[in-house]
């Protein structure tokens, strides 16, 4: 096998260990959708974020993000607000029942992520930290290079 071969056998593997593929519940057992949680702790740590913003954070179409806000203003977790510098713009913020869940979430994620971090060896830990950051760098990289524009010579 080559060496892309094995990065995607071990991040296929990685995603099911995980627990990515279940679409109704978070890696962390939360019953909700992987989006969903990511965009509610994306507005817990952002209070007032722009809809655009959390389009660019969640790495999801526009009509995907919409569609998922309008979700969560239906839960009651999310409520629309005009920018008081710019009228025309949308922020978007958590209601008080979107923060109790949100603050779960982030028990339930710090939960789960000490949990697994000490469940790798003490002297690898770091080197894993290294290895995401250059995982997610090169993946950083690809989405650059894919998204721009092709130049004829």
């Amino acid at each position: 096998m080559t060496g892309s071969e094995v990065l995607g056998d071990r991040m296929s593997a990685l995603v099911r260990a995980f627990g990515l593929l279940a679409e109704d519940r978070t890696p962390c057992g939360e019953s909700m959708s992987v989006s969903v949680a990511h965009a509610l702790l994306a507005l817990d740590r952002a209070p007032a974020l722009a809809q655009g913003a959390l389009i660019d954070h969640l790495r999801l179409e526009k009509s995907t993000v919409s569609r998922l806000v309008d979700s969560l203003v239906r839960r009651g977790w999310v409520r629309r607000t005009t920018d008081h510098r710019d009228g025309r713009a949308i922020r978007l913020v958590l209601t008080n029942d979107g923060q109790s869940v949100a603050d779960r979430l982030a028990t339930a994620r710090a939960g789960r992520f000490a949990t697994i971090f000490e469940r790798i060896p003490q002297a690898a830990q770091p080197q894993v930290l290294q290895a995401l950051a250059i995982l997610v760098d090169a993946i950083d990289e690809q989405d650059v290079d894919a998204a721009r524009p092709e130049v004829d010579s």
